[in-house]
């Protein structure tokens, strides 16, 4: 099996369905004693040197001029924006739930590349999908953002994952146009070096620094720089760069499961008739989106 041409790249698909699915839960614990903007500065502070030494040490081309401020822009679209808002949103709402609303983000990825020149218009199978997606979320939402007990929080925190899930679609929309030469994971690297200088101002700004961090939460960030930016994310761009787009997006489907288990496991998130029944329509929209994109 490891002779198979595509072995490398498929285990990097299994490395992104599982260990970004993981992550959900990290952020969690390591919210529990570090302000969120301290955190996504550190995490990618720490991963991105990491890369950066590795990829000196290998001799890979770094990128000059454009190209780096192109992939450095990107990076804070991509990384800052979309980590940033899954970061802050899971002071409001729980793990698994934002996993669940971050699926959606195919359907900013399908948007975006409709406003770009070149990309492939919406058409009404696609609009479909999105309709039927979006039901999904309001059966996630309605319940608690309205009534006479209403929680707002579950509404806040889906709009800003939709800011971060946009951030994420025009910056990958964006990487793809800038021209090949530069290792993926070198690119990747940069990207992190970024978005972990902008939140690292953030946070200065903010003067957010944990005053008692546990051990538990400085176990959590440490996963994520290794496992959620480094290992993961790596792995993402080398699967991206050389599977269809259609195979790598099933980690798209994965990543909630194992947010929503892992959720229920540690802190006993709520998941119920109504989560599993949203959770399968928010998946068939998403389907149907792919189905019919190109």
């Amino acid at each position: 099996m490891r002779s198979h041409p595509l072995f490398g790249a498929y285990a990097a698909l299994a490395a992104v369905c599982f260990f970004w699915g993981t992550t959900y839960l990290a952020i969690r614990v390591a919210l529990e004693t570090f302000p969120p903007s301290f955190l996504v500065a550190v995490r990618f502070l720490i991963s991105s040197v990491i890369l950066l030494i590795w990829a000196k040490w290998r001799g890979e081309k770094f990128p000059q001029g454009a190209v780096l401020w192109r992939t450095a822009l990107n990076g804070v679209l991509i990384l800052g924006v979309a980590n940033g808002c899954l970061t802050y949103a899971e002071q409001l709402i729980p793990s698994g739930l934002a996993a669940l609303f971050v699926t959606t983000s195919p359907f900013w990825l399908t948007g975006a590349e409709a406003l770009v020149p070149g990309g492939e218009k919406l058409h009404a199978p696609t609009l479909a999908g999105m309709a039927v997606g979006l039901s999904g979320v309001a059966l996630l939402v309605g319940p608690d953002s309205f009534g006479d007990h209403a929680n707002m929080n579950s509404l806040w925190g889906f709009a800003l994952l939709q800011v971060g899930n946009a951030g994420w679609s025009f910056g990958s929309i964006l990487q793809k146009r800038i021209p090949r030469g530069i290792n993926p994971v070198v690119s990747g690297a940069f990207q992190q070096l970024a978005a972990g200088l902008v939140w690292a101002v953030v946070a200065l700004a903010l003067q957010a620094a944990p005053e008692h961090p546990s051990a538990r939460s400085i176990g959590a960030m440490l996963y994520l720089a290794m496992f959620g930016s480094i290992v993961a994310y790596s792995a993402y761009l080398i699967a991206l760069d050389r599977l269809p787009v259609a195979i790598v997006s099933v980690y798209t489907y994965i990543n909630p499961i194992v947010a929503v288990t892992l959720g229920w496991l540690v802190y006993r998130e709520p998941f119920g008739p109504r989560e599993a029944a949203a959770m399968v329509v928010i998946f068939l929209g998403v389907w149907l989106v792919k189905r019919f994109s190109r």
